[in-house]
């Protein structure tokens, strides 16, 4: 599945692919630095009725968010991982098997904890306002 939209659009994406995808507990977001990986996450999270204020947990590694429609939802950020050992000391094996779900940005930091299942997105940079969306199952 893939997608081009403008930030504008990102809610509807982000619909869409919840729609698709719910079963689904674990979705890496692959994507450069200001490409739209918590953008996204933060339009997802507002589909999903969640309250609190939704931001990159990247000095925190794991942020937790109660969700109407899907319960708890974590999100990581494994941008300041060296490697698996320090993934695991931080929580992140306990969180991706807790059957909740589990949204990582830059999961290429701990490919190895990830299960086989995953749901793969990719975020690309079009121009200043549109990105491309690529779902790899």
């Amino acid at each position: 599945m893939e997608f081009v939209f403008t930030l504008k659009e990102i809610k509807t994406v982000a619909e869409t692919i919840w729609e698709a995808y719910h079963t689904r507990k674990i979705w890496a977001f692959y994507a450069a630095m200001g490409s739209g990986k918590t953008t996204f996450i933060h339009a997802l999270c507002e589909v999903l009725e969640v309250a609190e204020a939704v931001s990159s947990p990247t000095f925190a590694i794991i942020n937790e968010y109660e969700s109407k429609i899907a319960g708890t939802i974590y999100h990581m950020d494994w941008y300041r991982l060296k490697n698996e050992e320090e993934a695991i000391n931080a929580g992140v094996e306990d969180v991706l098997n807790s059957g909740n779900l589990c949204l990582v940005e830059w999961p290429e930091k701990a490919t190895q904890l990830l299960p086989d299942n995953v749901l793969r997105i990719a975020i690309e940079l079009v121009d200043e306002h549109t990105r491309k969306l690529i779902i790899n199952e």
